[in-house]
Parts: structure tokens; C-alpha cells; sequence
């Protein structure tokens, strides 16, 4: 698409690879987002999350799995602990107590508990809570590969126009120094005064300078390129001169991963406010016992230590009945924050809806923009062409030269101007329409 492009690029690369010992590798696009989805340190750290998020929802499901714990305890009673026995029981008088010291020093005991929940409300909303902050981030990851798309393919477009605009540079430099070898000639044979040759020189100058500035731009660029890939920074790599503008069909506005990001979140709101209510709702649970208890005594007439068994199995419920106001102001806080995320969905659908419609527009208004400034490229090299020869013919002035090579760099700069709004009205109306990754 872009004019000369074809005969420039030689031109380019010969001049701006002088002195590398290995030719750079061309990456196309493609190259260049392929590399970066599998080494883009971004996407790993968004895919460790997911597994992270994964694991978590394991942890959730294993809260409906029996739990097991044994305990042990041992208890040596320098001071036996005392009892009051009614006298009743022994024939005494009614409502006299005595204080007997009765025990063995020695204790031991070990208990295995069971513990497994048959109806508990909040592990169930945990479950539910951890699948949709699963689902989340998997979504999340989709929004970090979009965001690594967009961050690629913006450089690789950047680099390409600086290298474009450098050709371009380039070939006004041949131009430039074709016209000081004319007016330089002009004026060894006195038909040119020595202002006008400065005025050449300190063009060619001027426009060295640019291309040194834009050559730096494009090693900078390439720098930042390499680690949005994922590359080693001392890797050689170039992009592809020609910009690539197919003919795509138009996008359908859809639901964003961002929008889709923020339903999950209003649906794990909604899930936190549901576990809140049900925290009202008794839990049931089982438990179950078995353990040996083992009574020990050293001393006369007879030392022991004879261990007896103990076990049971039952159902344990927990019914609140009273914690203060703090339910209520919890269910109160989640129904404000969840009224939130319902109006930050509806605001990221009607943003997303004005950029798609923007994007659009601009999209149709860069490309006819293209169409234009190339007509008017060919029709300013032409000029410019014709320019120099009658100017040898001495038929035109230097400032007509000057004026025609002006109207050529501002026609180029157009040109890349549109180019860039182009594509980055492309990568807009592909963001609003959930088709980057498409």
C-alpha cells in the first residue's frame, strides 16, 4: 500500500543494517503475537492465577469431606481434684456434703474425632462463590492476552511507520543531494548565488538529523517489542515495511471481557450477599468418638495402668440466634455494593457501545484519508520530479524546488498520519467488538 515502499526498502536496509555482523529477521505480526501469547511474562503470571483459582476451588469442594483429627492427653495430678458426695447416699442426713479426694494421679487418654457436614449453607455458597471466581479468572487471563495484543500490535505498528517514515526520509535524502549537485554546479558557473546552496546544504542537514531521530525511535521501539514478546533484548529482529490493510468485514459490537469480567463480579457479589443471608440457616453436622482412656497408679499395695475404651456417633446443629445487628448491616453493605457493580456494567456497555461508533467512524475516515494522501504523493513526487528538471533547464526557481519538496514531506507525513489512525481505529473497533483474539 505504501508508495515506493517496494524500491525503498533495499535502499533502507542497506543503509541502516551498515555494520551489524548479522542480518535482523523480519517477524511479521502474526510472528511477533504468536511468540508473545506463549512468552509473555504478563499471560504466564494471569495463567498461574487461573490455576491458583482452580486450586482454590478444590479447596471449597474438600470442606464437604470428612474430617479427621486425633488428639492425645496426658495428665499427671499432683493434687487429686476433690468431689462433694451427699451423706445421703451413704445413709447419712439429708443436704450434708462431704469433700472426697478420689482419682488416680496418672491420665491418659487418645480420642480419634470425626467430624463431616450434612447440611452447612456456607460451605455450599463457598463452593459457588470459588466456581464463579474460577470462571473470573479465567476471564481476567482473556482481558491480559487482549491487553498483550493490543500492546504488540501497537509497537509492531509503531515500528512500521518509523521505518516507512525513515525510507521515506531516505528517499527525499536522494533527492536533496541530486539537488545539491545541481545547485552546487549552478553555482561554479555563477547562475546560482551562494544563499541558495546553503539553503540546500542546511536542508540536507536538517533532514540527516531527522532520520539519526528516527532511526534511534526505531531501535527504542524494537526494544520495547522485544519485551512485550518476551525475547531476549539483545536478539536480532526487524518488522515487515509493508502495512497490511485487508478487506475485513465490520465487527458486530459484543460483550467486552471487561463487561464480561464485571457480570462475574456482580454475580459473586450477589453469591457473597446469598451467604450472608443464609448464615441464619442451622448447619448439621456428624460426629463421631473413639478413644481409650487409661488410669495409671504407682504406689503400694499395687501399681496399674488399665486403659478403657470410650466411643460415639451423633449429630451436632448450629443455629444462630443472635450476633447483634451485624448480619444486618453486613446484608445492607452487599446490597449497596452489589446496586454498584449492577451501574459500573451498565456504564462499561454504554462506553463500550460510544468507542465502537467512534472507531468506526474513524476507521472509514483514515481509510479514505490513506486512499487520498497516496494520489497525492505520487501527484507531489511528480511535481517535484518535473520541478528539477526545468530548474536544470533554468525554467524554475529554487524556491519553486524547495516548495515542491515541501508539499512531497507534508503529502508523506499525511500519508503515515492517516496510516497510524488507521490502524489504531482497527485495533479499537477489534477491542470493542471482543474480536482481537478472533
Amino acid at each position: 500500500m505504501l508508495v515506493n515502499i517496494h524500491k525503498l526498502s533495499v535502499l533502507f536496509l542497506l543503509a541502516f543494517l551498515i555494520g551489524a555482523k548479522v542480518q535482523a529477521q523480519e517477524w511479521t505480526l502474526k510472528q511477533s503475537l504468536d511468540t508473545a501469547l506463549l512468552r509473555n511474562k504478563a499471560l504466564k503470571m494471569a495463567t498461574n492465577q487461573l490455576a491458583a483459582a482452580d486450586l482454590k476451588n478444590q479447596e471449597s469442594r474438600s470442606q464437604l469431606l470428612p474430617k479427621i483429627l486425633a488428639t492425645a492427653d496426658y495428665k499427671y495430678f499432683s493434687q487429686l481434684p476433690y468431689q462433694m458426695l451427699p451423706q445421703v447416699a451413704f445413709g447419712g442426713p439429708e443436704g450434708v456434703y462431704r469433700a472426697v479426694q478420689f482419682g488416680v494421679p496418672h491420665t491418659i487418654m487418645g480420642n480419634i474425632n470425626l467430624r463431616m457436614p450434612i447440611y452447612d449453607p456456607q460451605v455450599m455458597a463457598g463452593i459457588q462463590i470459588s466456581e464463579s471466581y474460577q470462571e473470573l479468572a479465567e476471564w481476567q487471563r482473556v482481558k491480559t492476552e487482549e491487553q498483550v495484543y493490543l500492546e504488540v500490535s501497537n509497537l509492531y505498528y509503531n515500528a512500521q511507520i518509523l521505518k516507512n517514515q525513515v525510507a521515506f526520509f531516505e528517499a527525499n535524502q536522494v533527492n536533496g543531494e541530486k539537488l545539491e549537485r545541481n545547485v552546487r554546479l549552478l553555482y561554479e558557473q555563477k547562475l546560482a548565488s551562494r544563499t541558495d546552496l546553503d539553503k540546500v546544504i542546511l536542508q540536507n542537514q536538517h533532514l540527516q538529523s531527522q532520520i539519526i531521530r528516527l532511526r534511534n525511535q526505531y531501535m527504542t521501539v524494537l526494544q520495547q517489542l522485544k519485551l512485550a514478546i518476551g525475547i531476549p533484548l539483545d536478539q536480532e529482529m526487524d518488522v515487515v515495511s509493508e502495512v497490511q490493510m485487508g478487506e475485513e468485514e465490520v465487527p458486530i459490537a459484543g460483550l467486552t471481557s471487561e463487561i464480561r469480567i464485571q457480570e462475574l463480579r456482580e454475580k459473586v457479589i450477589n453469591q457473597e450477599l446469598t451467604t450472608i443471608k443464609n448464615s441464619r440457616i442451622p448447619s448439621v453436622n456428624l460426629i463421631a468418638n473413639y478413644g481409650m482412656t487409661g488410669f495409671g497408679y504407682s504406689g503400694a499395695p499395687e501399681s496399674f495402668l488399665n486403659f478403657y475404651p470410650q466411643s460415639f456417633i451423633g449429630a451436632q446443629i448450629s443455629f444462630p440466634i443472635f450476633n447483634g445487628t451485624a448480619t444486618t448491616k453486613k446484608i445492607r453493605q452487599k446490597e449497596l455494593e452489589l446496586e454498584n457493580a449492577t451501574l459500573q456494567k451498565s456504564l462499561l456497555a454504554d462506553q463500550n457501545q460510544v468507542q465502537y461508533q467512534t472507531a468506526l467512524r474513524q476507521q472509514a475516515t483514515a481509510k479514505n484519508q490513506i486512499l487520498t494522501t497516496a494520489s497525492q504523493i505520487q501527484l507531489a513526487e511528480s511535481i517535484y520530479t518535473k520541478s528539477l528538471l526545468l530548474q536544470q533547464e533554468g525554467l524554475a526557481t529554487l524556491t519553486d524546488i524547495l516548495l515542491a519538496d515541501q508539499s512531497l514531506r507534508t503529502s508523506q507525513q499525511a500519508y503515515l498520519d492517516a496510516m497510524v489512525e488507521y490502524l489504531k481505529a482497527t485495533l479499537e473497533l477489534k477491542k470493542s467488538s471482543s474480536t482481537l483474539l478472533n
